[in-house]
């Protein structure tokens, strides 16, 4: 509860400094339109706005899971491999230099414009900070764990399950947290690309029939569901880092 209580303050500060904003500055309203303006348009349009964050949501989830299920099992292979660590780690960094952005045209020819396009650009876009989150957490198990594993006589595998894994639960938590707030982007990304559905197709289609209001109201509808991820996430996270703890 105070978290939610810090959430719809922080909300409202805002919105209060959007309209000192629109008062002091005198700019358009098709330019940047009224809270209350933007807040009407989502009750106008909430079947709408609800069918399009359907889709994202969707994608959103999707790529979520399947780049946190990637990341763990990529961070496993590289703790776990003295060869992998070597040779595949560098190839992981040298892709995070390739802007992820410039990817969405290859992925949409890949996938065509459907939903897993845009699984496929959250993946991407969440795929390296839980494996590098959970590969530092793998790599920092204290010494006195690894030195109980070995003098019990305990295999690799099985050191990594009942060792390495659980000490580094702490870390891939914060690696999913960061991956809540990624995720997002990376379908709007996907939808602005190429789509016919979506809250980013719609905000595209608002922007070119200058429905100012209505892009603004995707927009609040797509940072509405990101805080509530976010927020859900992080509550389930500190539960789980403080079983492990």
């Amino acid at each position: 509860m105070r978290a939610f209580w810090a959430v719809l303050v922080s909300m409202l500060l805002l919105i209060f400094i959007w309209q000192i904003v629109i008062v002091s500055t005198g700019v358009q309203r098709f330019i940047l339109p009224e809270p209350l303006k933007v807040a009407q348009s989502i009750w106008k349009s909430r079947a709408l706005l609800a069918e399009h964050a359907l889709i994202t949501i969707s994608e959103v989830i999707l790529g979520l899971v399947l780049g946190v299920l990637l990341g763990m099992i990529t961070a496993i292979q590289l703790a776990s491999s003295a060869w992998a660590s070597t040779y595949l780690r560098p190839v992981l960094v040298f892709t995070q230099a390739v802007p992820v952005f410039a990817l969405a045209p290859i992925l949409t020819l890949w996938f065509g414009y459907g939903i897993w396009s845009k699984i496929a650009m959250a993946l991407l876009i969440i795929y390296f900070p839980v494996t590098s989150a959970f590969y530092d957490g793998l790599m920092r198990t204290p010494p006195g764990y690894i030195d109980l594993a070995r003098t019990m006589g305990s295999g690799t595998w099985r050191t990594m399950v009942c060792m390495k894994i659980p000490a580094a639960v702490p870390s891939l938590m914060s690696g999913i947290r960061l991956a809540a707030v990624y995720a997002p982007i990376g379908a709007i990304i996907g939808e602005w690309v190429g789509a016919s559905k979506g809250l980013g197709y719609l905000m595209l289609r608002a922007n070119g029939e200058v429905k100012t209001d209505l892009m603004f109201a995707a927009l609040v509808v797509l940072a509405a569901f990101t805080v509530v991820l976010h927020m859900a996430i992080d509550r389930a996270a500190a539960r789980i880092t403080d079983r492990y703890s």
